[in-house]
């Protein structure tokens, strides 16, 4: 009897460390951040900083504006293109494509998920850069094909996958007593898919997004090779940019004999930790109020 109950007591233990380790580090890396951006924000406003649009390191000016711009708007353009793709394809993998259609595809799924980023960049060179370019020209439209367009058609294809695994859980945990009851009451299929099944599965909807939208907003490698990568805030979708992250994996590490250029890249990465946290607090008031409907 003592055996179990020091055996159940190591359990627990157990597993509250590792909850709370869970918990603490978010906070730790965001304090980490704190401290190492510290000489740039006792010497510059964090206003200054992150409103400016005036970027020259050898002169001491780190305006982030143009950064975070770009980040910003490669991401919600990609979830526009991977929103849709992605829901109307679990719909019909769950609700109208033979099984075997979806264990099939399920394997396929999981292997675009597992493709470095790298190689998607590369294909999004060989592909889409020119494709985006011959685009532009034929809208008369001056681009060279990297863009934040062609950025976020490549973080859209990676998203993809990983989205559309976790909707196809969402559908598959809908009890399916409740599509039986909504086409016995005289409804058609997809009247019961758009009125129930998308109305239960809301919460978990939402939820997908949200990670798909922070996984994206962090991918640096792919978007690096095809964003074009210049500081200017993009007047057009077509026009080049540079995200946050690329700047830091471009960068870090380099020139680092700058004054304050450490500590303004890792400043960087804070408001980038930051816009991630403030996306998913935003999606968790989502799904919370959807969870209420």
């Amino acid at each position: 009897m003592n055996r179990r109950y020091l055996w159940d007591k190591l359990s627990s233990a157990w597993m509250i460390a590792c909850i709370s380790l869970l918990l603490l580090l978010p906070l730790a890396i965001g304090l980490g951040l704190v401290l190492k951006s510290s000489p740039i924000l006792h010497a510059v406003a964090p206003f200054k900083l992150i409103t400016s649009s005036d970027w020259s390191p050898m002169q001491g000016k780190f305006g982030f504006w143009p950064f975070i711009f770009s980040s910003v708007l490669v991401t919600i353009i990609s979830i526009v293109i991977a929103a849709p793709v992605c829901l109307f394809a679990a719909i019909y993998l769950t609700q109208f494509a033979p099984k075997w259609m979806l264990t099939a595809m399920r394997p396929v799924i999981d292997i675009l998920a597992g493709i470095p980023s790298v190689i998607y960049g590369v294909w999004g060179i060989l592909v889409i850069v020119p494709l985006i370019s011959s685009i532009g020209t034929s809208l008369h439209i001056d681009t060279s094909g990297y863009s934040i367009l062609a950025g976020a058609v490549v973080l859209a294809i990676m998203s993809i996958p990983y989205i559309l695994n976790m909707l196809l859980e969402v559908f598959r945990q809908i009890p399916i007593e409740l599509k039986e009851a909504s086409l016995s009451l005289g409804t058609t299929q997809w009247e019961t898919i758009k009125h129930v099944l998308l109305r239960k599965g809301s919460a978990g909807i939402i939820s997908a997004y949200g990670l798909g939208l922070s996984k994206a907003l962090g991918e640096t490698i792919a978007v690096l090779m095809v964003a074009g990568n210049v500081v200017q805030i993009p007047k057009n979708i077509f026009a080049a940019g540079y995200p946050l992250p690329a700047l830091i994996a471009n960068n870090y590490g380099e020139m680092m004999s700058i004054p304050s250029y450490d500590s303004a890249l890792m400043f960087g990465a804070l408001v980038l930790f930051i816009i991630i946290l403030i996306f998913n607090v935003g999606f968790r008031f989502l799904i919370y109020k959807a969870e209420l409907v």
